[in-house]
């Protein structure tokens, strides 16, 4: 009997985070609608809308099922914040007791600031899957691959930077139209920042030390 291709097992691989992300996203909107959570029905519909922006990208860029793995987690750990509860016991931020709010280490750690390295750590490498396209698309060199230089992996490290901010972007529209979020305030945000910096440059050591080939350059 032959062996399956790595083409056919990396379209399997492919549906199954489709129906994956597709499952918990359809799980969370009947979630937040039975809860009136007015919020995440907002960032459900925020959620499934770049998904399909994520497949259209794929389609161009071969994202490798990994990014599209680390995307569709850090979507379900998102959900989850918002939507599940937590135990009285267990010290919390804010009004509203659900994993968003909780307290890894009191005053130091929140599950939100875990969420946001995660995230935009996984947004660095799509981005430096994105650069790869682009130079091999490009390059009128004998070189098909592009080395994790420190140019290379600033201009990745920045773009999710700048999807950081979009995100927080996201995050203020939704105070402006949705009563009693459970967004924070401006501390809340400095700190998000701070944790997707942490996130990108763990993302771009770890590339570094991934991808580094023989280059002549430090850029």
């Amino acid at each position: 009997m032959r062996e399956p291709s790595n083409q056919a097992r990396s379209r399997v691989g492919f549906l199954v985070v489709c129906l994956f992300t597709i499952s918990y996203l359809f799980a969370s909107g009947i979630g937040a609608l039975l809860t009136g959570n007015r919020e995440f029905v907002f960032y459900v519909v925020v959620t499934a809308a770049l998904g399909l922006v994520v497949l259209g990208i794929h389609a161009r860029v071969d994202l490798g099922l990994g990014v599209l793995w680390g995307l569709s987690i850090w979507g379900l750990v998102h959900m989850a914040g918002g939507l599940c509860p937590v135990p009285a016991s267990w010290p919390t931020d804010g009004p509203q007791r659900v994993l968003y709010s909780w307290w890894l280490y009191p005053q130091y750690l929140k599950y939100d600031q875990l969420v946001h390295a995660f995230g935009f750590g996984v947004t660095t490498w799509a981005c430096w899957r994105g650069l790869q396209a682009l130079f091999g698309a490009y390059s009128d060199t004998t070189q098909k691959s592009l080395n994790p230089t420190l140019g290379a992996l600033t201009l990745c490290g920045a773009a999710a930077m700048g999807f950081g901010a979009l995100n927080e972007l996201v995050e203020f529209l939704a105070v402006l139209f949705i009563p009693n979020t459970n967004v924070g305030g401006y501390m809340n945000t400095g700190w998000d920042l701070v944790a997707n910096f942490v996130g990108v440059l763990v993302s771009c050591i770890a590339l570094r030390i991934r991808y580094r080939q023989e280059f002549s350059s430090v850029f």
